[in-house]
């Protein structure tokens, strides 16, 4: 059995110690928003933060989980949808499919918990995971939003621009 905190709540997970953090999220704590896309840790749809920092849960076992670890899925971001960059990626709306959206959220929150006013290089360098719809410029926008770098007028003509992050 694993123990682990997800979100403030301590959940009591019965997994083999070499299941991935993903699947125990899901499955066995039911929490959905954390999505599975390629399973090697290169897509980032399942992007969650450890201790504050942004990592691809389907990498990690739980068996490498230690007690004190906490765990945030896009659940946890926000009761309401109120955090930032929830409130900018509704604003611009940035998904179209919206699948690997929860992840490109919990990237963009770890990287602005580090830099509050990120340039488009500081951008470019965290936001690594992979969108198949191609909105890397409404999240660029959206970025930039959270940060207070933007204002709606500005951020709407930013995500009908054609840069690429």
């Amino acid at each position: 059995m694993a123990q682990l905190n997800i979100n403030g709540r301590t959940h009591n997970v019965e997994v083999e110690p070499d299941t991935p953090l993903l699947w125990a999220i899901r499955e066995q704590v039911g929490l959905t928003g954390t999505k599975y896309g390629c399973g090697v840790a290169q897509c980032g749809a399942c992007s969650v933060h450890l201790n504050g920092e942004v990592v691809r849960s389907c990498s990690i076992p739980v068996s490498s989980i230690k007690a004190g670890d906490r765990i945030t899925t896009i659940e946890g971001l926000s009761r309401d949808s109120s955090h930032p960059v929830q409130k900018a990626w509704a604003a611009i709306d940035v998904p179209q499919c919206g699948y690997c959206q929860s992840g490109q959220i919990m990237a963009a929150a770890a990287l602005l918990a580090k830099k509050p006013k990120p340039t488009d290089k500081d951008i470019d360098e965290a936001m690594t995971n992979i969108c198949r719809c191609g909105t890397y410029h409404r999240i660029r926008a959206a970025v930039h939003m959270a940060a207070g770098n933007t204002k709606v007028g500005s951020a709407d003509a930013a995500a009908t621009d054609n840069t690429t992050v």
